[in-house]
């Protein structure tokens, strides 16, 4: 089916089968539409929701496509989020994962560039200094000596290279923010992901059932893709669900302004910059050590989440994620 055919099915309400799913973005990748096709064809998807087989036949598509690779000799735990949440927090999950990394566990943290927010993982890392690789010896050096890699999305996802320039130019939230946490190219046995809506948060689950990986798929009620602790927020993993209040943490329940990210990605390497020395408000710790915390749980559940949250906090406070940080730069 040409992709004129198929753009006229889905305005006519029509979805998509997995392998037709997987077809289309197959074809994308390998430019053979042109950018008006590629754009009609994503804004269907902004104007409904993707369904369980479209999305698992645009995660087969990049799995395919990506650049593979190997680092199943390490337990690796991979913390992203779909972003696309409107909230402009500053960088929680790219923060927790250096806490996580402090802790003695190894992260696989697969990110980008911001699309929908003024800046995503990569914008930070790379204002801080780090430089992205897909060299799998210079990848594994970073788990062994920081327990962190950082997996820069457009070098591993060909795909993701070509709608770049379209999604930055639109600046709206796609499917692509959907794919993101879920075409991690080492494959990590465990993840925590962060989703913007419950009904999101559905799909993700009946998606990650068919896989082999220890997950935790978070969404906040109040509809950030993280722990936010503004509110309770829901957390379904491979043994069930459960709805936490920060009070669960022993923590307070904070304003929304209270996690705002700034404005400009030097603002908001300095707030990054500042909480990783240990000098951020008790409302920003909190909600790193929460994230970090959760993730903990699904990497070593047998610890128990009271552990989980001592160990997180110390990493934070002791300084421990602040040398995981200057360790992976002067790699």
């Amino acid at each position: 089916m040409s992709i004129k055919q198929t753009i006229k099915e889905l305005i006519n309400h029509k979805t998509l089968t997995r392998a037709q799913a997987k077809n289309v973005l197959v074809n994308i990748a390998k430019e053979q539409y042109n950018q008006s096709e590629v754009v009609a064809f994503l804004t269907v998807f902004m104007m409904r929701p993707v369904t369980v087989e479209e999305l698992s036949g645009f995660r087969d598509a990049l799995l395919e496509l990506c650049l593979r690779v190997d680092l199943s000799d390490y337990r690796t735990i991979d913390m992203c989020g779909t972003g696309g949440d409107g909230k402009n927090t500053f960088n929680i999950s790219t923060l927790a994962s250096l806490v996580v990394a402090g802790t003695g566990a190894k992260v696989a943290k697969h990110g980008n560039y911001s699309v929908s927010s003024s800046c995503g993982s990569s914008n930070v890392m790379e204002y801080l200094g780090y430089r992205f690789t897909n060299d799998e010896n210079k990848l594994k050096e970073q788990l062994d000596k920081a327990n962190i890699c950082f997996l820069h999305a457009p070098l591993f996802h060909p795909a993701m290279k070509v709608v770049a320039p379209i999604r930055k130019e639109l600046g709206l939230k796609t499917f692509f923010n959907m794919l993101g946490p879920m075409v991690n190219p080492s494959f990590p046995a465990h993840q925590l992901v962060g989703v913007f809506s419950l009904e999101l948060a559905r799909v993700y689950q009946y998606i990650y059932q068919q896989t082999n990986i220890k997950y935790s798929i978070v969404h906040a009620l109040d509809g950030y893709d993280e722990v936010s602790l503004t509110g309770d927020f829901k957390a379904i993993t491979n043994t069930g669900e459960l709805v936490y209040s920060p009070t669960d943490f022993s923590m307070k329940q904070i304003q929304p302004e209270a996690i705002f990210g700034g404005e400009t990605v030097p603002e908001a390497a300095n707030i990054f910059k500042t909480i990783l020395e240990g000098k951020g408000s008790e409302a920003q710790n909190n909600v790193v050590i929460a994230n970090a915390a959760l993730a903990l749980n699904c990497y070593s559940p047998d610890k128990g989440l009271e552990q989980n949250i001592e160990e997180a906090r110390q990493s934070l406070l002791d300084g421990k994620a602040a040398k995981v940080l200057s360790t992976l730069i002067s790699i």
